[in-house]
């Protein structure tokens, strides 16, 4: 009989049939992402909503302060681009992360496949946003 071996996690690995535990070192990563879109996404929006629903429809701003002309000269700029950056890319993998994890949590499909599938879709996402801003500003 041959002696129990243990794995990284401490347990018999030859009893739970299981392949020993590995370590995810990408996942500081994501988590960092997720905590960013999510101030991003708490911080931002709200204000975004309280400028163009709110403020802007009451008058309360000049007429001019949102004409085409600015808004297309401040969208498609350094400031635009980081704008988009943090108020679109950054909740996209907010969202993936909490649409991986809660997959994980369902036990729908595999982690592997689902990480691939939610950061990919925002990773895409963001470069298309981002892309956008970049077309404009070269226009």
């Amino acid at each position: 009989m041959t002696k129990p071996t243990m794995n990284a996690s401490g347990t018999d690995s030859q009893r739970t049939n299981q392949p020993p535990h590995r370590q995810a070192y990408d996942e500081s990563l994501w988590w960092g992402l997720f905590s960013a879109g999510g101030v991003c996404f708490a911080v931002l929006l709200p204000s975004a909503i309280l400028f163009f629903a709110v403020l802007l429809p009451l008058g309360w701003l000049p007429a001019n302060a949102l004409s085409h002309e600015r808004a297309s000269a401040l969208l498609f700029s350094v400031p635009g681009f980081l704008f988009v950056g943090a108020a679109v890319c950054l909740p996209l993998f907010h969202a993936a992360h909490r649409l991986r994890h809660g997959m994980f949590d369902l036990i729908l499909g595999r982690d592997t496949t689902n990480k691939k599938l939610m950061y990919g879709a925002a990773a895409l996402l963001s470069l298309l946003a981002l892309g956008l801003v970049v077309a404009g500003m070269l226009r």
